[in-house]
């Protein structure tokens, strides 16, 4: 089905998306297909296959998409993102995570090297011309960006803009340094719409009147938002001197008071840099009303993590929460059917809703 959702260029004249939006069973499952899939995703550090000769399954987006897939080390240590699916009879071919030379179907024994590429197949010498191409484990593109993966299942956008983009003010960080805190990654759930998440991230305007504690340590005033092609960018500055970044001379931001850098990447990555490292939130639809947010915190300063605006991760989220399964039921009434933009505070939502209306469109 195709859709003609409609938002003005124009941020002084255009209307949010409609309610009906976040209401409609098939726009949610048309999400899956013309976003999520043509979109990009998270799959984590890179030592999840930290040794050569290595698999380990994974499923994007569980109770969503629920697309399995496996990652791969070779000899030579290239990492490859496959479709966990063999293409026999579509059994999953890895079920843990560990060693192995050959990725091999438990099935009926049908054999892949590393790389995906068919390689045996017990009982199919009579098979009239196989194998075939498609007979090889679907590839699936994957980009790294410092020790971070990222997989497009059919992408429709580059990512390597993204990261480029990501690059021109955090490329100076040593994220190859930085150390998952498990203490500190944990999964939150969310009684709404995985949009309406979204929308609250992508604005400070709500931050004096839901967030005490992080108002009193930004500059409100200073507040930046800045938009790119698949991502924005919105800059919190210290209101006091307590824990800013320490910027190059040859930075862009160099002799600012700078508390965080909170990037959104389209549609459902947030990775909020702070002194003390990186807190990377992953937004997963599990229900039209329903889901989960995943916190992953990559430590560099732990000297830092007590003040300042990534102090207080955990109140920050549990207040948004408050506030956006508010919006929820707000959203479900027949008397609200849209809303207008803030120009000079809600330029991320209206970046936002522009893209899904353009996703949506085509």
């Amino acid at each position: 089905m195709s859709y003609n959702f409609q938002i003005n260029k124009d941020i002084t004249k255009a209307e949010t998306l409609p309610a009906s939006f976040y209401r409609d069973p098939g726009i949610f499952e048309a999400i899956k297909n013309k976003i999520f899939y043509k979109s990009w995703h998270w799959l984590g550090h890179r030592d999840l296959v930290e040794n050569p000769q290595h698999a380990h399954p994974m499923v994007i987006l569980d109770k969503f998409m629920t697309e399995p897939l496996v990652l791969t080390k070779d000899l030579n240590e290239t990492i490859h993102c496959l479709s966990n699916v063999c293409t026999h009879r579509g059994n999953l071919v890895v079920n843990a995570s560990g060693k192995t030379k050959k990725l091999i179907c438990g099935y009926h024994g049908r054999r892949f090297t590393l790389d995906g590429t068919f390689e045996h197949m017990p009982e199919f010498k009579d098979a009239a011309g196989f194998p075939r191409p498609c007979d090889n484990m679907h590839k699936f593109e994957l980009r790294h960006w410092g020790p971070f993966l990222f997989a497009g299942l059919d992408p429709s956008f580059e990512f390597q803009k993204v990261i480029d983009t990501l690059n021109e003010r955090v490329g100076f960080l040593p994220m190859n340094e930085f150390k998952l805190d498990k203490s500190r990654s944990k999964d939150y759930h969310v009684k709404a719409h995985w949009a309406l998440y979204c929308d609250n991230f992508l604005e400070g305007f709500h931050i004096p009147f839901v967030h005490d504690d992080l108002n009193a340590v930004l500059d409100y005033g200073n507040y930046d938002t800045i938009i790119h092609e698949y991502l924005n960018l919105q800059i919190g500055y210290a209101e006091g001197k307590d824990t800013v970044f320490d910027l190059p001379e040859d930075h862009i931001d160099y002799g600012k008071d700078i508390a965080a850098y909170y990037y959104w990447v389209f549609p459902n990555m947030m990775f909020n840099f702070y002194p003390w490292g990186l807190s990377v939130n992953v937004v997963q639809p599990l229900e039209i009303n329903r889901t989960k947010v995943s916190f992953y915190s990559y430590v560099h300063d732990a000297s830092k993590l007590d003040v300042g605006a990534g102090s207080i991760l955990d109140k920050v989220e549990i207040e948004d929460e408050a506030v956006v399964e508010g919006v929820q039921k707000g959203v479900r009434s027949q008397f609200y059917k849209a809303g207008r933009f803030s120009p000079t505070r809600e330029q991320g939502v209206h970046h936002f809703h522009r893209l899904l209306a353009q996703f949506l469109n085509a």
